[in-house]
């Protein structure tokens, strides 16, 4: 079946060139414009209007010309949307590098410091680094920096470092948890104080 602005059965080389005017014409359209600039009669315009039904068709090249456009920037919107996609992948994946970097570059100052090896790096400086690679992978596998879940609910590894270091270098400030190892279970107390949960 034809499209409603193209030229209909039955309808002349001559009806469907007024039509094709008529259509061009926009605002300004009417079957007296369109008979002025052809030379022929309002009244025969006005039949051929009528016969081959050109509001309706106006009506539809309308409709139709709305569909492209909107199609047109939906499409583009989605060229847009896939664009800053393949972009924040890049930047994760650019973020999970330099998370790995972090770390490694952490272990290593920390095996060097526990082996009293001559290091540049304090544990202020280790605690950071850590801190910063932590950072990085939140936001890498789409944590926010404060470990709330971002929309792509993608699994975070926790770093405790300050519990680490309790642990290594001596005895819970007080009111600190830490973790009891008793006859096979875990206890958590409370430093000092003694209180247990």
């Amino acid at each position: 079946m034809a499209m409603t602005f193209e030229q209909q059965p039955k309808e002349s080389d001559k009806a469907f060139a007024a039509f094709s005017l008529y259509l061009s014409l926009g605002a300004e359209r009417s079957t007296r414009e369109v008979g002025k600039q052809l030379g022929k009669s309002e009244g025969l315009i006005e039949r051929w209007a009528a016969k081959f039904d050109w509001r309706s068709r106006v009506a539809a090249h309308a409709a139709h010309l709305a569909v492209v456009e909107r199609e047109a920037i939906e499409a583009a919107a989605r060229s847009k949307a896939a664009e800053w996609e393949s972009r924040e992948q890049k930047l994760r994946d650019t973020e999970w590098a330099m998370h790995e970097r972090a770390i490694a570059a952490a272990e290593k100052a920390f095996t060097a410091f526990m082996a009293r090896e001559k290091v540049y790096a304090n544990l202020a400086d280790i605690a950071r680094m850590l801190e910063i690679a932590s950072k990085l992978g939140r936001l890498a596998t789409g944590l926010d920096t404060d470990g709330e879940r971002k929309r792509n609910e993608l699994p975070a590894v926790r770093v405790e470092v300050k519990v680490a270091l309790e642990r290594i270098y001596g005895e819970p400030l007080p009111g600190e948890i830490i973790d009891v190892e008793s006859g096979g279970k875990r206890l958590l107390t409370s430093g000092p104080t003694g209180g247990t949960e």
